[in-house]
């Protein structure tokens, strides 16, 4: 599993690049504030209910949570369900937050 900083992540974002974003906290957190990532909580994933990113297996696939530890769970086991390239987000919602704001 490959990490990336906010500070890079929101350049790559401001640059116009096509970035594949998910969401892996709950409904509520994502309601409250997100990056434009879809929204595929955590335990979806335990559950192996991936369909909605099934397309993009062999594609940067960058994953965020509130503070990075449930998106390093959600991207090893993306890996292990065959994702071929997956980014944690360092820090999360609250390093985005802390460098950029809402």
């Amino acid at each position: 599993m490959q990490n990336i900083t906010s500070e890079a992540l929101k350049q790559r974002l401001d640059s116009g690049e096509k970035v594949n974003l998910v969401d892996v906290r709950e409904p509520n957190e994502h309601e409250e504030f997100n990056i434009g990532g879809v929204l595929l909580p955590l335990g979806q994933i335990r559950m192996m209910d991936v369909e909605d990113i099934e397309p993009l297996k062999e594609e940067e696939v960058i994953v965020y949570c509130r503070s990075g530890n449930r998106s390093g769970q959600a991207a090893m086991l993306l890996e292990t369900m065959g994702f071929s390239n997956v980014v944690n987000l360092e820090g999360g919602m609250l390093a985005w937050e802390q460098k950029f704001g809402k």
